[in-house]
């Protein structure tokens, strides 16, 4: 774990409050944590909780991973893994099956360079799947195609039978 620097925490919360405008009051209201608990936090005499990060975080729109790094719960590699994760997820480019796809891949490489695999890699379908043996329509497709549901639009078919 990254060593605990709470008052690196609150100077990093001060500036980030400031850069949003917000004064620690209005901060207190936005996030449902008192205004003298936020204050010893800023000023290095309080460890906050993960949550109560979370929800200084949402209010500042900033990532609470970051904030989690900075109070020493959450490492920096971790961090990173995570944000990845994150990313590929939100990605509304891609399915769902590919996103899936995307992850095992990257727990297979993280698992080769000697690194566990990530919370996802358990809820995951088989990790270890090779992507060109799947089947459906996505993988019929072939390279640089797209099998949607307008993939079958292509073909001839009677509507009618």
């Amino acid at each position: 774990m990254a060593s605990l620097n709470v008052g690196n925490l609150g100077e990093y919360l001060r500036e980030q409050r400031r850069a949003a405008q917000l004064s620690l009051r209005q901060l207190a209201d936005a996030t449902g944590v008192s205004n003298p608990y936020l204050s010893q936090i800023e000023r290095g005499l309080r460890k906050p909780s993960a949550d109560v990060l979370q929800q200084v975080a949402k209010a500042l729109r900033i990532s609470a991973e970051t904030l989690y790094v900075r109070a020493g719960i959450l490492d920096e590699r971790e961090r990173e893994e995570l944000e990845t994760r994150a990313v590929i997820l939100a990605d509304p480019s891609i399915n769902e099956r590919q996103k899936s796809v995307l992850l095992q891949i990257y727990d297979s490489f993280r698992r080769e360079n000697g690194y566990a695999a990530g919370p996802e890699a358990e809820t995951a379908p088989e990790a270890e799947t090779v992507p060109g043996a799947e089947t459906g329509p996505e993988a019929e497709a072939g390279p640089g195609t797209h099998a949607g549901p307008d993939a079958d639009a292509k073909e001839d078919h009677d509507p009618h039978s």
